[in-house]
Protein backbone atom coordinates (compact mmCIF):
# COMPACT_ATOMS: atom_id res chain seq x y z
CA UNK A 1 0.00 0.00 0.00
CA UNK A 2 1.17 3.63 -0.94
CA UNK A 3 -0.39 6.76 1.08
CA UNK A 4 -0.09 9.28 -1.37
CA UNK A 5 -0.35 13.03 -0.33
CA UNK A 6 -1.30 16.08 -2.94
CA UNK A 7 -0.70 19.47 -2.26
CA UNK A 8 -3.10 22.29 -3.18
CA UNK A 9 -1.79 25.95 -2.42
CA UNK A 10 -1.26 29.12 -3.65
CA UNK A 11 2.22 30.39 -4.93
CA UNK A 12 4.14 33.38 -5.00
CA UNK A 13 5.43 34.58 -8.91
CA UNK A 14 9.39 34.36 -9.04
CA UNK A 15 9.55 34.04 -5.08
CA UNK A 16 11.39 30.97 -5.10
CA UNK A 17 12.28 30.91 -1.48
CA UNK A 18 8.64 30.72 -0.18
CA UNK A 19 7.10 28.62 -2.50
CA UNK A 20 10.12 26.19 -1.59
CA UNK A 21 9.61 26.66 2.17
CA UNK A 22 5.58 25.91 1.41
CA UNK A 23 7.05 22.52 -0.02
CA UNK A 24 8.80 21.88 2.33
CA UNK A 25 5.97 22.21 4.62
CA UNK A 26 3.83 20.10 3.06
CA UNK A 27 6.65 17.54 2.63
CA UNK A 28 7.12 17.58 6.44
CA UNK A 29 3.30 17.10 7.08
CA UNK A 30 2.76 14.29 4.74
CA UNK A 31 5.79 12.67 5.51
CA UNK A 32 4.90 12.64 9.38
CA UNK A 33 1.09 11.03 8.53
CA UNK A 34 3.21 8.41 6.66
CA UNK A 35 2.97 9.21 3.02
CA UNK A 36 5.48 7.93 0.80
CA UNK A 37 5.20 10.42 -2.24
CA UNK A 38 3.99 14.04 -2.36
CA UNK A 39 2.78 15.74 -5.44
CA UNK A 40 2.92 19.49 -5.86
CA UNK A 41 1.22 21.90 -8.87
CA UNK A 42 2.70 22.83 -11.93
CA UNK A 43 5.35 25.42 -12.08
CA UNK A 44 4.79 25.76 -8.19
CA UNK A 45 8.26 26.92 -7.19
CA UNK A 46 8.49 29.77 -9.19
CA UNK A 47 4.38 30.39 -9.60
CA UNK A 48 2.60 29.99 -12.68
CA UNK A 49 3.20 33.08 -15.05
CA UNK A 50 4.34 32.08 -18.22
CA UNK A 51 4.90 35.46 -19.76
CA UNK A 52 6.99 36.54 -16.21
CA UNK A 53 8.82 33.77 -16.05
CA UNK A 54 10.12 33.78 -19.44
CA UNK A 55 10.79 37.52 -19.24
CA UNK A 56 12.27 37.54 -15.51
CA UNK A 57 13.30 33.92 -14.62
CA UNK A 58 17.39 33.13 -15.15
CA UNK A 59 17.25 29.69 -16.00
CA UNK A 60 20.87 29.24 -14.96
CA UNK A 61 18.59 29.14 -11.67
CA UNK A 62 17.71 25.64 -12.32
CA UNK A 63 20.80 23.48 -11.36
CA UNK A 64 20.60 25.16 -7.70
CA UNK A 65 16.18 25.01 -7.40
CA UNK A 66 16.17 21.19 -8.30
CA UNK A 67 19.20 20.38 -6.07
CA UNK A 68 16.76 22.37 -3.45
CA UNK A 69 13.77 20.39 -4.40
CA UNK A 70 16.01 17.06 -4.33
CA UNK A 71 16.71 17.89 -0.51
CA UNK A 72 13.38 18.88 0.12
CA UNK A 73 12.77 15.14 -0.59
CA UNK A 74 15.99 13.65 1.50
CA UNK A 75 15.43 15.52 4.09
CA UNK A 76 12.08 15.07 4.91
CA UNK A 77 12.09 11.06 3.97
CA UNK A 78 9.65 11.61 1.26
CA UNK A 79 9.64 11.36 -2.75
CA UNK A 80 8.48 14.63 -4.52
CA UNK A 81 6.84 15.06 -8.17
CA UNK A 82 7.60 19.01 -8.93
CA UNK A 83 7.32 21.40 -11.64
CA UNK A 84 9.47 23.70 -13.21
CA UNK A 85 10.70 25.29 -16.64
CA UNK A 86 13.78 24.05 -18.28
CA UNK A 87 15.74 24.98 -21.39
CA UNK A 88 16.47 22.56 -24.26
CA UNK A 89 20.15 22.19 -25.81
CA UNK A 90 18.01 24.24 -28.57
CA UNK A 91 17.19 26.98 -26.18
CA UNK A 92 13.72 26.00 -26.09
CA UNK A 93 11.93 26.89 -23.12
CA UNK A 94 9.17 24.16 -21.51
CA UNK A 95 7.28 23.19 -18.63
CA UNK A 96 8.47 19.69 -16.71
CA UNK A 97 7.76 17.48 -13.92
CA UNK A 98 10.32 15.73 -12.15
CA UNK A 99 9.87 12.62 -9.39
CA UNK A 100 12.44 12.35 -7.33
CA UNK A 101 12.83 9.69 -4.53
CA UNK A 102 13.19 9.60 -0.80
CA UNK A 103 16.83 9.91 -1.18
CA UNK A 104 16.39 12.72 -3.68
CA UNK A 105 17.36 10.90 -6.64
CA UNK A 106 16.08 11.07 -10.30
CA UNK A 107 13.67 8.32 -11.13
CA UNK A 108 11.33 10.00 -13.60
CA UNK A 109 11.11 13.27 -15.76
CA UNK A 110 8.20 14.20 -18.50
CA UNK A 111 8.11 17.49 -20.36
CA UNK A 112 4.70 19.01 -21.23
CA UNK A 113 3.81 18.26 -24.96
CA UNK A 114 -0.16 20.33 -25.07
CA UNK A 115 0.32 24.15 -24.37
CA UNK A 116 -2.81 25.54 -23.09
CA UNK A 117 -3.46 29.19 -24.19
CA UNK A 118 -1.40 31.65 -25.75
CA UNK A 119 0.70 33.22 -22.94
CA UNK A 120 2.20 28.93 -22.74
CA UNK A 121 2.35 29.00 -26.45
CA UNK A 122 4.04 32.11 -26.27
CA UNK A 123 6.50 31.52 -23.78
CA UNK A 124 7.05 27.83 -24.28
CA UNK A 125 7.35 25.09 -27.02
CA UNK A 126 5.79 21.56 -26.71
CA UNK A 127 7.55 18.31 -26.06
CA UNK A 128 6.76 15.08 -28.02
CA UNK A 129 8.06 12.39 -26.09
CA UNK A 130 5.51 10.12 -24.79
CA UNK A 131 5.07 9.54 -20.79
CA UNK A 132 7.38 7.22 -19.18
CA UNK A 133 6.32 4.65 -16.57
CA UNK A 134 9.08 3.59 -13.95
CA UNK A 135 8.39 1.07 -10.71
CA UNK A 136 7.66 3.07 -7.49
CA UNK A 137 6.72 1.32 -4.20
CA UNK A 138 5.09 -1.41 -6.72
CA UNK A 139 3.13 0.36 -8.31
CA UNK A 140 3.67 1.52 -12.10
CA UNK A 141 3.99 5.05 -12.12
CA UNK A 142 3.75 7.96 -14.88
CA UNK A 143 3.56 11.94 -15.31
CA UNK A 144 1.56 14.23 -17.64
CA UNK A 145 1.54 17.78 -16.99
CA UNK A 146 -2.36 20.20 -16.93
CA UNK A 147 -4.03 19.93 -20.05
CA UNK A 148 -2.23 16.96 -20.81
CA UNK A 149 -4.15 14.58 -19.20
CA UNK A 150 -7.64 16.07 -21.22
CA UNK A 151 -6.42 14.40 -24.28
CA UNK A 152 -7.51 10.87 -23.81
CA UNK A 153 -4.43 9.53 -26.14
CA UNK A 154 -1.69 11.09 -23.30
CA UNK A 155 -2.65 9.29 -20.94
CA UNK A 156 -3.54 5.93 -22.86
CA UNK A 157 0.08 6.40 -23.95
CA UNK A 158 0.78 5.63 -20.50
CA UNK A 159 -1.73 3.18 -19.75
CA UNK A 160 -0.56 0.71 -21.95
CA UNK A 161 2.81 1.34 -21.26
CA UNK A 162 1.45 -0.56 -17.95
CA UNK A 163 0.67 2.64 -15.87
CA UNK A 164 -1.36 2.52 -12.93
CA UNK A 165 -0.80 5.68 -11.66
CA UNK A 166 -0.67 9.01 -13.20
CA UNK A 167 0.50 11.94 -11.58
CA UNK A 168 -0.44 15.42 -12.32
CA UNK A 169 1.00 18.64 -12.06
CA UNK A 170 -1.74 21.17 -12.43
CA UNK A 171 -2.67 24.71 -13.15
CA UNK A 172 -6.50 24.85 -13.43
CA UNK A 173 -8.35 28.54 -13.57
CA UNK A 174 -11.53 28.79 -12.17
CA UNK A 175 -14.75 27.92 -14.86
CA UNK A 176 -13.22 24.63 -15.66
CA UNK A 177 -15.10 22.72 -12.86
CA UNK A 178 -16.02 19.54 -15.08
CA UNK A 179 -11.93 18.82 -15.82
CA UNK A 180 -11.35 17.28 -12.33
CA UNK A 181 -14.69 16.22 -12.04
CA UNK A 182 -15.95 14.39 -15.10
CA UNK A 183 -12.57 14.14 -17.22
CA UNK A 184 -10.15 13.08 -14.81
CA UNK A 185 -12.45 10.53 -13.06
CA UNK A 186 -13.20 9.44 -17.01
CA UNK A 187 -9.45 9.06 -17.70
CA UNK A 188 -8.95 6.86 -14.38
CA UNK A 189 -11.80 4.93 -15.22
CA UNK A 190 -11.31 4.03 -19.34
CA UNK A 191 -7.43 3.43 -17.97
CA UNK A 192 -7.90 1.42 -15.11
CA UNK A 193 -5.86 3.30 -13.24
CA UNK A 194 -5.16 6.09 -10.34
CA UNK A 195 -4.90 9.69 -11.58
CA UNK A 196 -3.79 12.22 -9.10
CA UNK A 197 -4.19 15.85 -10.20
CA UNK A 198 -2.78 18.36 -7.93
CA UNK A 199 -3.79 22.46 -8.83
CA UNK A 200 -3.13 25.97 -7.60
CA UNK A 201 -5.54 27.71 -5.59
CA UNK A 202 -5.70 31.58 -5.07
CA UNK A 203 -4.87 34.67 -8.00
CA UNK A 204 -1.26 34.11 -9.09
CA UNK A 205 -0.87 37.44 -11.65
CA UNK A 206 -4.34 37.77 -12.13
CA UNK A 207 -5.15 34.62 -12.79
CA UNK A 208 -7.99 33.03 -10.24
CA UNK A 209 -7.29 29.20 -9.89
CA UNK A 210 -9.85 26.51 -9.27
CA UNK A 211 -8.32 24.64 -6.51
CA UNK A 212 -10.36 21.46 -7.02
CA UNK A 213 -7.88 19.09 -7.02
CA UNK A 214 -8.82 15.46 -6.90
CA UNK A 215 -7.22 11.90 -6.49
CA UNK A 216 -9.54 9.51 -8.77
CA UNK A 217 -9.72 5.77 -8.28
CA UNK A 218 -9.48 2.98 -11.00
CA UNK A 219 -13.19 2.59 -10.39
CA UNK A 220 -13.91 6.41 -11.54
CA UNK A 221 -14.89 6.94 -7.98
CA UNK A 222 -13.05 9.60 -5.72
CA UNK A 223 -10.10 8.61 -3.25
CA UNK A 224 -10.18 12.42 -2.40
CA UNK A 225 -11.11 15.74 -3.48
CA UNK A 226 -9.98 19.53 -2.33
CA UNK A 227 -12.08 22.83 -2.08
CA UNK A 228 -10.97 26.11 -3.38
CA UNK A 229 -8.35 26.55 -0.61
CA UNK A 230 -4.83 25.22 0.28
CA UNK A 231 -5.35 21.42 1.35
CA UNK A 232 -3.24 18.75 1.82
CA UNK A 233 -5.02 15.82 0.38
CA UNK A 234 -4.36 11.77 1.14
CA UNK A 235 -5.19 8.91 -0.47
CA UNK A 236 -4.43 5.37 0.22
CA UNK A 237 -3.36 3.37 -3.34
CA UNK A 238 -4.13 -0.08 -3.44
CA UNK A 239 -2.05 -2.68 -4.98
CA UNK A 240 -2.05 -3.35 -8.55
CA UNK A 241 -4.93 -6.42 -9.30
CA UNK A 242 -6.83 -5.39 -5.58
CA UNK A 243 -9.46 -4.75 -7.53
CA UNK A 244 -9.90 -5.72 -11.22
CA UNK A 245 -12.14 -3.66 -13.85
CA UNK A 246 -15.35 -4.17 -14.82
CA UNK A 247 -14.59 -3.28 -18.16
CA UNK A 248 -11.50 -4.44 -19.69
CA UNK A 249 -10.89 -1.52 -22.11
CA UNK A 250 -7.20 -2.23 -22.37
CA UNK A 251 -7.53 -5.81 -23.00
CA UNK A 252 -9.74 -4.95 -25.87
CA UNK A 253 -8.33 -2.78 -27.80
CA UNK A 254 -8.02 -3.17 -31.32
CA UNK A 255 -5.03 -0.06 -32.08
CA UNK A 256 -4.77 -1.75 -35.96
CA UNK A 257 -8.52 -0.78 -36.32
CA UNK A 258 -7.92 2.59 -35.31
CA UNK A 259 -4.91 2.95 -37.48
CA UNK A 260 -7.05 2.22 -40.27
CA UNK A 261 -9.57 4.38 -39.93
CA UNK A 262 -6.82 7.82 -40.32
CA UNK A 263 -7.20 11.44 -38.88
Amino acid sequence: MVLLALMQANAAVLDVDANCAAVDAAAGKAAAAGAQLLLTPELFPVGYAPLRLRAEFDPAALPSLRRALADVARRNGIALVYSLPAVTAAGDWQITATLVDKDGDELLSYAKVHLFGPEERQAFAPAGASPGVVDFHGLRTSLVICYDVEFPEAVRAAAVRGAELLLVPTALAKGFDAVPQVLIRARALENHLTVAYANHCGTEEGCDFLGGSVIAAPDGGLLASAGTGAELLFAELQEPGATGPEVAYLDDLRPEIYRSWGG
